[in-house]
Order: structure tokens, then C-alpha cells, then sequence
């Protein structure tokens, strides 16, 4: 990139139409404005400027690198505003609406990945069912949210969504870890976890049994994901839930996840939304990046 004194110089003589009122405009001796920009159309090959006898004109190569300079100094304000904004954070809360699988995995780890490079920022992080993050974040209360399946709400802005579809969750020593997808029927003769009718995965993970044509009884039923994935982990039981919610579980080589291969799991969306019409404020912003960051990383 040029230099930035060099880029008002060459701004200011083409705005000027003359090196003599740009060096007035920028108090600076007219030779030294002179000097660069002899020097810079050496550089270059080409000249900037058609010497006239009334001033300067920009040649089509001095319009081009007009443009160029233009947009860096635009580009340059904003990244100088930005850095200002960091300086500004000293303190403030980022407040996140989400539920119990992933409070108890990805957000946490994400937060504490944030916080250490910020610690005069405290994250909170609250745990509801889907209405009430959608109110909590709509209302103001919270500024996001991350769910699952989260319905379309005037309410509220998407920032991303995220295809999460079931699979089977099993410890790294299980049977079936030696393939990375399965047939729904090569889980049916092992103990099975399942969500219960309190939670949106239970018919998610009931359909897909019926349409694959399976007739089973599971084995537990909780409507805990922390207790599913114990369950998983601790011997042959299969639990069928998303890469979000054993993130970190995988990431600490605790539970595998093994993709259904036959597609019968039904769709699975996670969703990070905030209030609609509204922009995030700095802290809450960096904090939504963090949280996409880890999202993304729990899936590559």
C-alpha cells in the first residue's frame, strides 16, 4: 500500500487541479509535493497528470490510481474507527439465549475463548425453551439467540443457519466407530438413548425409525442432552443428536459422531438470530463471530 502522506498528496492535486493549491490546502512546500509525484510516476512508467497551462488533469492512469487511492483512505477510516471501538471495550455484557445441549458445550467453551482475549466483557448465557428465546432476543432482553429449529419470526434477523442433523452418538470404543455412517438398522440392536416427548428431537428420531421401518423400544429417555451424551460415553448406548451438541466432547475425544447414511433423520436447522431491525453492538457483535467461528469449526 502507498504511503499514506503520498495519498493526500496525490488526493489533494487531483481535487486541486494544481501541486501550488494543494500544497496550501496541506501547508506543505509545493517542490516536496512535486518531488513525489515525479517520483511516483517513475515508478510507475506512466504520468499521472497532463501538465496544462492552466493546472492538471488526471491522465487515465493517474484516474485509476485516484480510485485506488480513494477506497485505501476510505478503507483506512474505517479500520482506524474500529480500533477506536476495541479501545472502547472495557466494559459491558453480551447476553445469549440459548438451550440446554448447547449451554452446556459450544457456548461455554466459546465464552471463555472470547473472554480471555476481552476480560472486561461478561458473557451471559441463559437457558430456555424455543419461545422464550425467540421472546428474550425479540424483546430486547437477550441480544442472541441460538436454537434449534427456530421458527421464521418478523421479529427477529438470522445471522446464520446451520444444517445439524441427527446422527448416531457413540463412545470411541463402541462397536460401530470403525465406519463413519451407518444404516439406521445398525443401531437398532444396541441400547438406545432418546429424547423424550418434551423435546423436538424425540419425533425427529422416532420418525426416522418408523419410516426405516424399525419397530424399537429405547432404552432411556431423558430430556437431557448432558444425560444422553453420559449415557453415550459410558458404554454401548447410541444417543442421536447433532455435531453442535458433542462438540467438545469430540474435540476431547469423549463421543464420536456417526453420520445415519439412508437420510432418514428428518431436518435439523441451528439457528443464531437476533433482534430484527437492530444492530448488534460491538461486544455482541465480536461475540456472534466467535460463536460462527465455533460452529463452523465443530463441523469441518
Amino acid at each position: 500500500m502507498l504511503h499514506s502522506r503520498l495519498l493526500r498528496y496525490l488526493d489533494e492535486v487531483a481535487r486541486c487541479g494544481s501541486i501550488r493549491g494543494a500544497a496550501e490546502r496541506l501547508n506543505v512546500a509545493s517542490s516536496a509535493i512535486n518531488r513525489h509525484v515525479l517520483q511516483l510516476e517513475e515508478s510507475i512508467g506512466e504520468p499521472l497528470f497532463e501538465r496544462l497551462p492552466r493546472g492538471l488533469r488526471l491522465t487515465p492512469a493517474g484516474e485509476v490510481l485516484l480510485a485506488h487511492i480513494r477506497r485505501t483512505m476510505q478503507e483506512y477510516s474505517q479500520v482506524e474507527a474500529e480500533i477506536r471501538d476495541l479501545k472502547g471495550l472495557q466494559s459491558g455484557e453480551v447476553i445469549i439465549a440459548t438451550m440446554n445441549g448447547l449451554a452446556g458445550g459450544i457456548i461455554p467453551q466459546t465464552a471463555a475463548t472470547f473472554c480471555a482475549r476481552h476480560p472486561n466483557i461478561k458473557i451471559s448465557i441463559r437457558v430456555m425453551f424455543i419461545r422464550d428465546i425467540i421472546a428474550a432476543v425479540a424483546d430486547g432482553e437477550a441480544d442472541l439467540g441460538l436454537a434449534f429449529n427456530l421458527p421464521d419470526t418478523p421479529q427477529l434477523d438470522t445471522l446464520a443457519r446451520m444444517d445439524a442433523r441427527l446422527g448416531a452418538v457413540v463412545a470411541p470404543g463402541h462397536a460401530l466407530t470403525s465406519m463413519s455412517s451407518i444404516p439406521l438398522a445398525f443401531c437398532a440392536p444396541y441400547p438406545l438413548i432418546f429424547a423424550d416427548r418434551t423435546m423436538l428431537i424425540h419425533d425427529i428420531v422416532t420418525d426416522a425409525f418408523a419410516q426405516a421401518g424399525l419397530d424399537v423400544e429405547p432404552t432411556f429417555l431423558t430430556n437431557s442432552i448432558e444425560s444422553m451424551k453420559w449415557l453415550a460415553a459410558s458404554g454401548e448406548a447410541i444417543a442421536f443428536l447433532s455435531k453442535f451438541d458433542i462438540a467438545e466432547e469430540h474435540r476431547n475425544g469423549l463421543l464420536n459422531y456417526l453420520q445415519i447414511r439412508d437420510r432418514v433423520m428428518g431436518k435439523n436447522v441451528l439457528s443464531l438470530v437476533q433482534r430484527g431491525k437492530r444492530n448488534l453492538g460491538l461486544a455482541a457483535s465480536m461475540f456472534a463471530e466467535e460463536v460462527l467461528r465455533s460452529l463452523r469449526a465443530a463441523v469441518e
